[in-house]
């Protein structure tokens, strides 16, 4: 049975009958740095030792030690689906690297347990522990020095891609319900993993074999899950339950690719956040010709580059 394939989302990850999962990509790390890449320094601190959890802060190195600038803090969730990747990949180490050159901010790249050995809600509760973790130091007495001397909490900003997107989102949400001691300045949701059973439109269903995709991989995220992609976790655009109006921040920035099978979702979240009563800026960058998450596949392409100057612009405007 072990040899039995339930479900082959190749080349990402497969399934088997007897519970394994094969992860097929996003397995690779790569270690911190405190010497310079990119005139970005990087280390590896614990947030959860109970759960053996980790996070990687970046930090300009022009301000590492000589200075105690306050710098926008950005926290970034990855994605994967739930299932693929971690924050200490190669393709996320190059892409915050290139972000916290760009925005001139620290950043908090944050690890989360995966399904489907850590099926939902957990990454959502291993993610908020994280952030509960990042507001100790907002009285600059945290167990993490960069941030304390570093850490502007007047500017801070949520942001993911894919499954991480998602992550940022409900973390917001709740962060406003949970009444959190800081405002949450921001979120950047790049090409954000929300879907439904219902298509929004015809621009949905134009492959079916993503859709279909789509909800096999829910299915091993969220095994327990009643209602399957229907799920409010997932289904943020088209439940009636999901109410963005209660987002806790100020200003979204949704980002989408013209060729994703997300990309009708994320310009319906953006519509839907403008009609909810939510009372804040929000606006919508496309990439033409780019499937999901394509920038973190070619770091030095057109489009990865426009990526990273828009949230760089974000945060700092």
């Amino acid at each position: 049975m072990d040899s039995e394939i339930a479900f082959d989302r190749s080349p990402a990850f497969r399934v088997y009958k007897s519970g394994r999962i094969e992860r097929l990509l996003g397995e690779t790390t790569v270690p911190p740095s405190l010497t310079p890449q990119n005139g970005v320094v990087s280390k590896d601190v614990i947030y959860s030792p109970e759960k053996n959890l980790s996070l990687r802060i970046y930090l300009p190195e022009k301000v590492s030690d000589v200075t105690v600038k306050k710098l926008p803090i950005l926290i970034y969730f990855h994605g994967g689906g739930f299932i693929i990747e971690t924050a200490f990949s190669p393709t996320y180490h190059t892409f915050l690297t290139s972000a916290v050159a760009a925005a001139n901010c620290l950043a908090i790249s944050v690890n989360y347990r995966r399904a489907p050995e850590f099926p939902i809600p957990i990454p959502y509760e291993d993610s908020w522990d994280s952030l509960k973790w990042v507001l100790t130091h907002i009285t600059g007495a945290g167990p993490e020095t960069w941030i304390n001397k570093h850490g502007d909490f007047g500017k801070v900003f949520l942001a993911g891609d894919s499954a991480g997107g998602n992550i940022a989102h409900h973390l917001t949400i709740r962060a406003k319900r949970e009444k959190l001691e800081t405002v949450i300045s921001g979120i950047i949701l790049i090409h954000p993993y929300f879907w439904g059973k219902t298509p929004i439109d015809e621009f949905e269903v134009r492959d079916v074999g993503k859709t279909k995709g789509v909800e096999g991989s829910w299915r091993v995220a969220s095994p327990n899950s009643k209602e399957g992609v229907d799920d409010p976790w997932l289904n943020v655009v088209g439940s009636e339950s999901s109410d963005l109006s209660g987002l806790g921040c100020g200003r979204v920035l949704v980002m989408v690719a013209g060729d994703d099978v997300f990309v009708r979702q994320g310009w319906c979240y953006a519509a839907k956040l403008k009609k909810s009563g939510w009372e804040g800026e929000v606006e919508v960058m496309e990439t033409k010709n780019e499937g999901h998450v394509f920038h973190l596949k070619n770091p030095n392409s057109d489009n990865a580059r426009q990526v990273v100057k828009k949230l760089a612009e974000f945060i700092n405007k």
